[in-house]
């Protein structure tokens, strides 16, 4: 008899994660117009693309660049990697944008906890951040919407930025790779909750997203420039905002689906949240400042 109801709740439990695990797919469908599109996802990168495209003509003038082909030759020189002979230039152009300057942000200048994740050092940088965001961003934007994308994307991205300001207070950082990092932080905790859903309990999904997480984490030990630190605080960070806000459908009395997650629902959370991440930069401050 207790084998009868372990099966049957067992059952009953991998049917109500499918259950949310589809809605959340399709609720995007019952969408109209404009709200049907990721928008803040382009939004958010056709603003860095243009962000980078400013400050890749400014860092060329700095640079000695006075025409067309010379702006082009420049950044076609520091596509890849930045030649020694450009660093600082490059260095003066993100600073007076908004990069993370340790210095400058215990002068007052808080701003640059957010400015960062929307700079970019070279158009490898700009490129590959870029493509990884409209991929995944346009996906996760449709699963959770357009404000819980908005909150969880720029909330795990400052506390990247938080996290480089803490441990290696020396470096100028710029880059959205930390938010990035928490959207797939969010992601993979949804499909912890719904493993249920996929095949084999979800351990082949986890698996390969635990391979991505691992493999884009050590390319920080190969490459120089690459600050990690940056990219575990914005994916731990996504991990705990996937918890809170990615969608979590429940079956009502009256057999009405309903995301226990939603911003409606925990609109107090999210201002937590965002208080939290103002206490946590203070904390920071204080203790590097001190």
């Amino acid at each position: 008899m207790d084998n009868i109801y372990t099966e049957n709740d067992t059952a009953s439990r991998t049917m109500r994660s499918q259950m949310s695990y589809q809605r959340a797919l399709s609720q995007y469908r019952s969408s109209h117009g404009l709200s049907r599109v990721s928008w803040v996802t382009w939004g958010v990168v056709t603003g860095s693309i243009i962000f980078w495209c400013v400050t890749a003509y400014q860092f060329a003038l700095a640079t000695g660049a006075h025409n067309a082909h010379d702006i082009v030759a420049t950044v076609i020189n520091n596509a890849v990697n930045i030649q020694d002979k450009d660093n600082d230039a490059l260095s003066n152009v993100l600073i007076a944008f908004g990069a993370k300057d340790n210095d400058l942000i215990i002068q007052g200048q808080y701003w640059r906890f957010v400015t960062p994740i929307f700079l970019h050092a070279n158009l490898l940088h700009v490129g590959l951040n870029m493509l990884n965001l409209a991929v995944l961003g346009a996906f996760l934007e449709r699963l959770v919407g357009h404000m819980r994308f908005l909150l969880i994307y720029v909330i795990t991205g400052v506390v990247s930025i938080i996290a480089s300001f803490y441990f290696v207070p020396q470096e100028i950082s710029v880059g959205a790779s930390g938010a990035i990092f928490g959207l797939v932080g969010a992601y993979s905790v949804f499909v912890l909750m719904h493993r249920r859903a996929f095949r084999k309990g979800g351990i082949p999904a986890l698996l390969w997203l635990i391979f991505v997480i691992v493999g884009n984490l050590s390319i920080g030990f190969f490459v120089p420039n690459v600050d990690n630190y940056a990219h575990v605080g914005g994916l731990l960070s996504g991990c705990l905002l996937g918890w809170w806000f990615t969608p979590l459908y429940t079956l009502t009395q009256d057999n009405t689906l309903v995301d226990k997650h939603s911003l409606s629902r925990r609109w107090p959370l999210a201002l937590l949240t965002i208080a939290g991440t103002l206490i946590l930069a203070i904390i920071a401050r204080l203790f590097i400042g001190g």
